[in-house]
């Protein structure tokens, strides 16, 4: 099995845990006399094997992220840590140069020319040029993590 199906299954398993999850919760209670629509025990023993199997899935994909090589990044959970961090870095960048630039909530348009002007106090273009960037580089790096995904065999 490819990592990268191994990251659908666990994503499947992810939602499977959820509709499990609302689906007792949902039959934990019942009132006197009616029959609940669904056998809540038998729903958390089914939570327990899906948990079971998703629990050991995690584990290999955790095994396998931290032993496959990331041509230039190191192994993927460097380029996954790294893509993280672009990520807070480009979202940090774009909301500095939104403030400065005065777009967003909060910043309102001088009315009357009695009002105070706003100023940047950030150079706007640069920063969007280096949002640019940073936006350049996660794509660059995720398309790699995508390869590296569906290259890599799960590890045991």
């Amino acid at each position: 099995m490819k990592l990268g199906e191994a990251l659908a299954d666990r994503a499947d398993g992810t939602r499977r845990v959820e509709q499990l999850r609302g689906r007792i919760t949902a039959n934990a209670r019942f009132q006197e006399g009616e029959t609940p629509a669904e056998d809540a025990g038998a729903l958390l023993d089914e939570l327990d094997e899906v948990l079971g199997r998703l629990e050991t899935l995690i584990r290999r994909i955790n095994r396998t992220n931290a032993a496959v090589e990331v041509p230039g990044v190191g192994t993927l959970t460097d380029a996954l840590a790294r893509r993280d961090v672009l990520r807070m870095r480009h979202a940090a960048v774009t909301a500095a140069a939104d403030a400065a630039a005065g777009s967003g909530r909060g910043h309102a348009v001088r009315q009357l020319r009695s009002e105070l002007k706003m100023l940047a106090a950030l150079p706007v273009a640069d920063l969007r040029g280096r949002a640019d960037g940073l936006a350049r580089e996660l794509r660059e790096l995720d398309v790699l993590i995508q390869r590296t995904n569906w290259e890599a065999d799960l590890r045991e």
